[in-house]
């Protein structure tokens, strides 16, 4: 199988995505697989599959490859006398602003390439972090109390301490802070200010049980991974979450009931469904005496959350036969020619 891993972007997550595709590289050994890299102003690099190793682009290598353009259906290498189309599936691996945001999906879909990732709808709703609150409350899935604040609001936060503080926007726990009294206020918003004009303020719940689930559509049913019990400390800052996203092994099953497995599992459809078809997504839980709640979506998460997959190439091979296609208005100009008939001409 043929498949184009895109990584990058423009976003503080830059260097995450390129250890989630070095690590992908890996994991998909077995696939004719091919790299393009988005540089920080845009630009697209087809890399040397030999060649991927962080070194490449923190030293700059990347930019003497070969660069690539899109067109309808690929991207595109520009010879003097020729040029060379790469039309493979298109994973979207960008982490965080242009690959979570909306942005790349908009890009693939206006020039019809096939990818795996979330759609401009699934990005929005998961990318912030107030908007996925809303999602929350529509589709009838429990999550954290919350508190939305802006640079321009007086800081009369009304939750309870301990509390903790966190971008709308970012991802990889970039600017979040647990906060445990008032003298710890200003700076935790100040340095969540620091990546974002709103932020999100919610209880901070201590020793909630938190547990992993990941999956994708195929043939008409969600596939699922094993539930995974994350070891950490308090919370994972993005040190930890920046080792999490090079993860290639597989982790074990949590030990939970029937009846807790069903109750995530449930809500993790109710949040895939109608939505994130064409994307594997990992959804963040918590579980609070017996009842579940949503904490994050992650549309496009470290490493794919390979880790989690039993059988990962089979689960990336099973959704990339069974992605979404975008519908097309038809045009044929009927009513300009009816028009100019009318008129004669």
């Amino acid at each position: 199988m043929k498949l184009t891993i895109l990584f990058g972007g423009a976003s503080f997550e830059h260097e995450i995505s390129i250890v989630s595709a070095i690590t992908l590289k890996e994991k998909l050994n077995g696939f004719d697989l091919s790299f393009v890299f988005c540089d920080q102003d845009h630009t697209f690099y087809l890399i040397d599959s030999f060649k991927m190793k962080a070194t490449t682009f923190s030293k700059g290598e990347h930019k003497k490859m070969p660069k690539l353009f899109l067109s309808n259906g690929a991207f595109i290498q520009k010879n003097m006398f020729s040029s060379k189309e790469y039309n493979a599936t298109v994973l979207n691996l960008i982490h965080g602003g242009d690959g979570e945001d909306g942005t790349i999906a908009a890009l693939l879909d206006f020039f019809s390439i096939k990818y795996i990732g979330p759609r401009i709808n699934a990005s929005i709703f998961s990318y912030d972090k107030i908007y996925t609150k809303w999602f929350c409350e529509a589709r009838g899935i429990k999550s954290v109390e919350y508190q939305t604040l802006s640079v321009s609001d007086i800081k009369n936060i009304h939750i309870p301490y301990p509390l903790i503080v966190k971008p709308a926007t970012l991802g990889s726990s970039i600017g979040v802070s647990i906060v445990r009294d008032e003298s710890e206020i200003d700076y935790a918003l100040d340095m969540a200010f620091e990546y974002d004009k709103t932020v999100l303020v919610e209880p901070f719940i201590e020793n909630v049980k938190e547990y992993n689930l990941a999956g994708y559509m195929a043939n008409g049913k969600i596939h699922f991974s094993i539930i995974e019990e994350p070891q950490k400390d308090e919370f994972l800052d993005f040190e930890k979450k920046y080792m999490d996203f090079s993860r290639s092994e597989q982790v074990s099953q949590a030990d939970l009931t029937d009846n807790i497995i069903t109750k995530l599992k449930t809500n993790f459809e109710r949040v895939y469904t109608n939505m994130f078809e064409g994307a594997l997504i990992r959804c963040d839980f918590f579980v609070v005496d017996g009842e579940v709640f949503l904490n994050e979506i992650n549309p496009i998460p470290g490493s794919m959350a390979n880790y989690l997959f039993e059988d990962f190439q089979a689960s990336i091979e099973a959704l990339s036969s069974n992605l979404p296609h975008a519908k097309r208005a038809k045009v044929d100009y009927e009513y300009i020619h009816s028009i100019s008939a009318a008129k004669g001409k």
